[in-house]
């Protein structure tokens, strides 16, 4: 009896120890940027969300585009705000994996109110933004874009199929086309 009652008394002893180790976190460095506060904290509001029509007039835009450059392998979506699709269009020789990412990069793109080129090149300054890969619904590949209508998100675009410049090209040109 004494002999497992001595047991189960150091077991417990480990597990406290191991536990108080656990809790304590490292200091941050001093060279952390997430670690300054900003004065400010303004984003675009969100607007109506993008008509059908509208999606419509950005996808042809932004199809548009990849046809004058010869290019015949993008899909193209427009979501609402909410990140919810709107509208969805794809080139005949468009990988099927691209289908699923351009409706990704749109919804990141609406739902964090900016492109998802700030998340990739982030991403790329190395350890301290590691953090954004934790975030629900981030894409860090870039061809997502907020859509404008008077100073305000009434959606986003998201294209893939090309590399990442071609996506972002054909992104901004359905964004263009919308004021």
């Amino acid at each position: 009896m004494k002999r497992s009652s001595f047991g189960a008394a150091a077991f417990c002893a480990a597990v406290l120890a191991a536990a108080s180790a656990f809790a304590q976190a490292p200091p941050a460095p001093s060279d952390n940027p997430n670690d300054a506060v900003a004065d400010q904290a303004n984003a675009p509001a969100y607007g109506e969300p993008i008509n059908t029509e509208t999606a419509k007039k950005a996808a042809a835009a932004a199809l548009d585009e990849a046809k004058k450059r010869n290019w015949n392998v993008f899909c193209v979506a427009i979501v609402n705000p909410a990140g919810e699709l709107v509208y969805f269009e794809k080139q005949d020789n468009c990988q099927n994996a691209s289908i699923t990412i351009s409706q990704h990069k749109a919804r990141t793109a609406a739902r964090y109110r900016r492109a998802t080129l700030v998340f990739e090149r982030l991403i790329g300054r190395g350890a301290y933004f590691n953090y954004l890969t934790t975030l629900d619904d981030v894409i860090a590949s870039r061809g997502g874009n907020p859509i404008m209508m008077g100073g305000k998100i009434v959606g986003a675009i998201g294209v893939s199929g090309g590399s990442g410049a071609q996506d972002d090209a054909v992104s901004m040109a359905g964004v263009g086309a919308i004021k």
